[in-house]
């Protein structure tokens, strides 16, 4: 499956943005929804954190520094993964990538996510 990632941009501290990752492929349009989704982050000199998980069944799992704030769901008839951000604090500043595997459980380990998009930049300043 591929996926790419769209939504990024500068906001201010306090600001919205609402992140989006489509998945496309041969097969996708009745195997999406067999596909469990997460959205990781990585800022510049630090190591990837897992933000968002979403499983095949819709629950879903957050990290605790963006529980409240951040919201992960899904349009299986889109095929398209979204990431609802709220409150934006300059320490969500990061590259945003989602990645997708063909298991139903939700998980925000990276290692055992087999596709991965390319990434959109978010930028959180005043």
């Amino acid at each position: 499956v591929q996926l790419v990632e769209s939504g990024g941009g500068s906001v201010q501290p306090g600001g919205s943005l609402r992140l989006s990752c489509r998945a496309s492929g041969s097969t996708i349009g009745y195997t999406y929804g067999s596909y469990s989704f997460a959205l990781f982050r990585q800022a510049p000199g630090k190591g990837r954190e897992g933000v968002a998980a979403i499983g095949r069944d819709g629950t879903t799992a957050d990290a605790d520094s963006v529980k409240a704030r951040f919201t992960i769901s899904r349009d299986v008839a889109k095929t398209t993964l979204y990431l609802e951000m709220k409150n934006l604090k300059p320490e969500d500043t990061a590259i945003y990538t989602c990645a997708a595997r063909g298991q139903p459980l939700k998980t925000r380990e990276a290692r055992i996510y087999d596709s991965w998009g390319r990434g959109t930049q978010v930028t959180v300043s005043s």
